[in-house]
């Protein structure tokens, strides 16, 4: 990050980004869970350290997320924030001072928030997929330290825009300058793959004087910006013979010939008592299909205090959670971006709403979007996933009818499991089952994420576009150590046949082999072997 100086900045980043993976474990007595589906496949709500959840989310998650709203700390000097992400290192002990806050006296607070900011955007953006994007709310504290940030870290090229959401309409008294407004940045994976969804048209601005067949209309300017003098053309308005040019620095929107086949068309009126300049009929049919642009400014959305009402409304108390965001601007966020199959992460999950937005989202248009939070503090169990049971099975006091009756849908809840640190596991002492290893050893053999673990001949797991994947494992040291958990020429011959079938190579994760690598390579196979752990665990009677 060159032009974010201050020191040391690399090395704490280094540690930030190897903290070892970790697997998700589910509780189930504080999950809903679907019936005859995987929960691991559904929505999760996640406790723990989001930098290690993030990381656990990889070998699932990994290019498969198409939208991130994020709502960190605005490092206002009042949160007293700490993310303790238990690196043993005495540098990042240093920075980020695991046993104590981060408040307004700490003179180092913006460097420790942009390291504390920095991995995690890392792998924020390795779990987009290439057309993905992401949104973070912010405040004048740190926005421009962060849009430079995220300039490091999607490249300047990837920034879409920097949305103002008009969140408080009172005034504060108490200060020089009422503050109204919060940022939100907008950058994608990739310019070139992400497009804006359009928006809904506003139908109150429609009407039908004329009783036109064609329905509701709008009266649209006939001048466009720009002089371009095949369109700088005289309109006589008939009822009244005056004459009329486009404005200084503007043409008429459409030719002249055109012009005359929109007025034998009646799609031109001048005025409602037909004496004012041309104008031009847009139906309310061909808004509705065109939609219209996102504009930046958003001030028809909820507010904080909104936001403060539904969240007292859901719990049925005061004072529940410190700074929610409203339903409303988490769907914008997703309206404009997303898909009815999106995948959606909230890492800094706060008190639900993104969950509460998708499901919502999902009751109005029978959507099958999927949402993924992720809290490290203690309230993740009792205020982030209780507010989204309760808008599952209903909140008896509200008063929308849809959250009332229950908005339906399910989720897992996890916390952090153990590690699957490379240089640990495999040790005979705490062996990962076969799933969380599959997923692990493939993503880091291909960067890759699998949608699921298959079941399949031949030690078959699971295939992306280039490779198909098998491992021969079990979480026992006795198959472990025998002949059964090597890769033969018999069983490398099958699955290079099956894998040049498919028009892919084949990775195979085994301890040991009984066959060369030169055959292997022969037979369309790359031979990955797993844990050098195992290696040192039984020794030179392992083969080669």
């Amino acid at each position: 990050m060159p032009h974010l100086e201050f020191h040391g900045k690399q090395s704490v980043y280094a540690h930030h980004l190897s903290v070892p993976y970790r697997t998700l474990d589910i509780v189930r007595n504080k999950s809903i869970l679907p019936r005859g589906a995987a929960a691991e496949e559904g929505n999760l709500i996640v406790h723990g350290d989001n930098l290690h959840a993030l990381k656990a989310l990889m070998p699932r998650y990994a290019g498969r997320v198409n939208c991130i709203y994020i709502d960190p700390p605005y490092n206002t000097g009042e949160e007293g924030w700490c993310y303790n992400d238990n690196v043993n290192s005495e540098l990042m002990q240093r920075w980020l001072q695991e046993n104590g806050a981060v408040d307004g006296e700490d003179e180092e607070r913006h460097e420790k928030w942009l390291c504390m900011m920095w991995p995690r955007l890392q792998l924020l953006r390795e779990l987009l997929t290439e057309d993905g994007v992401i949104f973070i709310s912010i405040d004048d504290h740190e926005q421009h330290r962060l849009r430079m940030m995220m300039d490091d870290v999607f490249g300047e090229d990837s920034f879409l825009a920097t949305f103002i959401w008009h969140h408080r309409k009172s005034s504060q008294n108490d200060i020089d300058v009422s503050l109204s407004h919060n940022y939100i940045l907008c950058y994608s994976k990739d310019s070139e793959e992400f497009r804006f969804k359009r928006e809904e048209i506003d139908e109150s601005g429609f009407s039908n004087p004329d009783n036109d067949p064609r329905g509701t209309w709008k009266a649209d300017p006939m001048d466009a910006p720009g002089v371009r003098e095949n369109l700088s053309y005289p309109i006589t308005n008939s009822k009244t013979g005056k004459v009329y040019f486009p404005p200084a620095g503007r043409h008429w929107r459409f030719s002249q010939d055109k012009y005359e086949e929109a007025l034998a068309d009646n799609r031109i009126v001048f005025g409602k008592r037909g004496t004012t300049k041309p104008q031009y009929k847009r139906f309310l049919f061909e808004a509705k299909e065109a939609g219209k642009n996102v504009f930046t400014i958003w001030s028809d959305v909820e507010t904080a205090t909104d936001a403060t009402r539904q969240i007292n409304q859901i719990f049925g108390e005061k004072n529940k959670f410190k700074t929610p965001k409203p339903v409303s601007l988490v769907k914008r966020i997703l309206n404009i971006s997303t898909g009815k199959n999106a995948i959606i992460l909230d890492s800094f999950a706060g008190s639900g709403t993104t969950a509460h937005a998708v499901l919502e989202l999902n009751k109005e248009d029978g959507g099958n979007r999927k949402f993924i939070l992720v809290e490290c503090e203690d309230y993740a169990d009792e205020i982030t996933a209780e507010r989204v049971r309760r808008v599952i099975n209903g909140v008896p006091n509200a008063k929308n009818g849809a959250l009332k009756a229950g908005l339906g849908g399910t989720f897992a809840f996890c916390k952090l499991g153990r590690e699957l640190d490379i240089e640990k596991i495999l040790t005979g002492e705490d062996l990962p089952d076969y799933d969380a290893l599959a997923r692990h050893v493939s993503y880091t053999a291909t960067g890759a994420a699998l949608e699921s673990i298959e079941s399949g001949a031949d030690h078959f797991f699971g295939e992306n576009a280039t490779h198909r994947m098998h491992m021969i494992y079990r979480p026992d040291v006795d198959f472990l150590c025998s002949n059964e958990s090597a890769i033969t020429r018999e069983l490398a011959q099958r699955i290079g046949a099956a894998a040049k079938k498919a028009g892919k190579t084949a990775l195979v994760f085994a301890p040991w082999k009984f066959i060369s690598q030169k055959e292997l390579t022969q037979n369309g196979v790359t031979f990955c072997q797993l844990p050098y752990a195992i290696h040192r665990m039984f020794g030179n009677s392992l083969g080669e």
